[in-house]
């Protein structure tokens, strides 16, 4: 579930088998205190009907057209009403969903909900699009950075197996164990983001996690390039004091390469 603002109205986002639904109740709040009258009248509307049942023909293998037909010959009538529930009922429709509880309301596919929002008003329909596409945006930027902190906790299995063996010796103590190991994760820190772990803690109290946790996506790429390149280096035999001034010239290079690309990217 994730909400968004759109001319101070709260709209609700909800992920449903891989489709983003939208909450018809919070859209019709920016016209009426009373949403469920506004969603009523909106279905009861003939152009809204066949809207509907197109949609759910191109998406729905379960639609019943036949019940469908009814209410678009009854649609136009004094008497003709449809509720969310009834049109779900009768028809088996998957594009708009009722939820109970605290969080509940009306929910329709991003397509239908659009159709409702351009119903309510031009401007808010512009509106809402708008920040469904910043919504989504800020989803794909959130899931890459997810995929690159994985890597990169994955390569450092990678960076930590050629600490164990390669500079612990046998007769070290665990406490002097976890000194080694932290002392190499500090050179990677250093060379790439200029401060020890424990300098970014003192310098940050207030944020939970660690120096890892706020990396950019290009930070991590780049950290996970020198967990490979600082294994490469201890397996060599090549001594810490070199090391960190080698990864701190990689770092260096590549996070301008990747600065570079990003700045391409947002030209074109």
């Amino acid at each position: 579930m994730a909400k968004i603002r759109v001319q101070e109205t709260d709209v609700t986002v909800v992920r449903i088998k891989d489709n983003d639904y939208i909450s018809l109740t919070d859209i019709a709040k920016y016209k009426s205190e009373e949403p469920s009258i506004v969603v009523a009248n909106w279905m009861r509307n003939r152009n809204t009907i066949e809207y509907l049942g197109i949609w759910e023909s191109l998406y729905n293998p379960d639609f019943k057209p036949i019940e469908f037909d009814r209410f678009k010959k009854e649609a136009g009538l004094n008497a003709f009403t449809l509720s969310p529930s009834k049109w779900i009922d009768a028809t088996s429709a998957i594009g708009i969903i009722t939820k109970s509880g605290r969080y509940g309301g009306t929910f329709a596919h991003k397509d239908i909900a659009f159709k409702f929002a351009s119903w309510i008003s031009v401007e808010f329909e512009l509106y809402i699009v708008k920040e469904f596409q910043r919504l989504k945006e800020q989803e794909q930027d959130q899931l890459g950075w997810s995929a690159k902190r994985e890597l990169s906790k994955i390569n450092y299995h990678i960076h930590t197996d050629a600490v164990k063996h390669n500079l612990i010796p046998d007769e070290l103590t665990p406490q002097q164990i976890s000194i080694v190991y932290a002392n190499e994760a500090d050179v990677l820190n250093v060379a790439l983001f200029g401060v020890t772990a424990r300098q970014w803690r003192d310098a940050n109290s207030d944020l939970k996690g660690n120096i890892r946790d706020y990396a950019t996506i290009n930070e991590l790429i780049c950290l996970s390039n020198m967990e490979n390149i600082n294994a490469v280096f201890i397996n060599e035999g090549m001594i810490q004091k070199d090391r960190l001034l080698k990864l701190n010239q990689i770092a260096i290079q590549q996070m301008r390469i990747l600065q570079e690309v990003e700045n391409r990217k947002l030209l074109k």
